[in-house]
């Protein structure tokens, strides 16, 4: 299995638009971050984890041709707001073959998708809007995707939203999140490789600081653990690495890790 890091930025990328911060003004390739996504691989399988602004580009950057499902963590345009792009991959092969794009959320987010994205789900569709079969789950049951068990892991994105984070055996990626509670980290157990958003040094309503991160991971304790959905203010990725203990590191746009334990 292998997961790929498309993007590891927040709601407003870096660098923001209009700031002449040291980290926007940086040309370093680790400094840029598109839309927090994550694609996971194996065998022939792949699933793309959220697919918000940048989700066009990501696709081409990566060279994807085909994807079978789509999973979202929850309802917001930066992990959202990409999925009218999935139309490119219905219609890959066409008129050969016309591919159905699976997408698979809590209830909240598909009620979202619903309403966000109305004309893919109309009676009477326009010709080239995006084909999608969307499947609900059950956040207190894991469930399957191409073969692939998943497990849902919730938590507080703030006081008025849920984020759903995912564990894949060995593997969990967890990001939105301010508050985890102890019987969702203990679904965590035997985790060797932990996805965790670190949003800012600072405390923030919504989203982790990255010592309250990296405090989650000493709890579950994985192997290895990646930082994720980091904005400008978390500073230079080089100077990050240096502040994060041993076996914590910050992703980075376009990373690949191996999933094999």
């Amino acid at each position: 299995m292998k997961l790929t890091f498309l993007g590891t930025g927040t709601s407003q990328g870096v660098p923001v638009i209009g700031c002449d911060c040291e980290v926007c003004r940086s040309e370093a390739h680790h400094d840029k971050r598109l839309r927090t996504s994550a694609m996971l691989e194996w065998q022939d399988k792949r699933i793309i984890i959220d697919a918000g602004p940048d989700f066009r580009y990501q696709m081409l950057r990566e060279g994807i041709r085909h994807i079978d499902a789509i999973l979202l963590t929850h309802e917001h345009k930066d992990h959202t707001g990409g999925i009218d792009d999935v139309r490119a991959f219905n219609f890959v092969d066409y008129p050969k073959a016309i591919h159905t794009t699976h997408i698979f959320g809590n209830e909240p987010t598909i009620t979202a998708i619903k309403r966000d994205f109305h004309y893919a789900f109309a009676k009477d569709k326009y010709r080239g809007v995006p084909e999608i079969e969307l499947h609900t789950f059950d956040t207190d049951h894991s469930f399957t995707i191409a073969g692939l068990e998943v497990q849902p892991i919730v938590g507080d994105h703030s006081n008025r939203f849920r984020s759903i984070g995912f564990r894949f055996g060995s593997l969990a990626y967890l990001t939105d999140m301010n508050y985890i509670a102890s019987e969702e980290i203990a679904k965590l157990d035997g985790v060797n490789t932990l996805v965790i958003n670190a949003l800012r040094w600072e405390k923030h309503s919504s989203h982790f600081s990255v010592d309250e991160a990296v405090e989650i991971i000493k709890r579950i304790a994985p192997k290895r653990a990646y930082l994720t959905h980091m904005s400008h203010r978390i500073g230079l990725h080089s100077e990050l690495e240096t502040r994060l203990p041993q076996g914590i590191y910050p992703a980075y746009d376009g990373l690949k890790i191996d999933i094999n334990d």
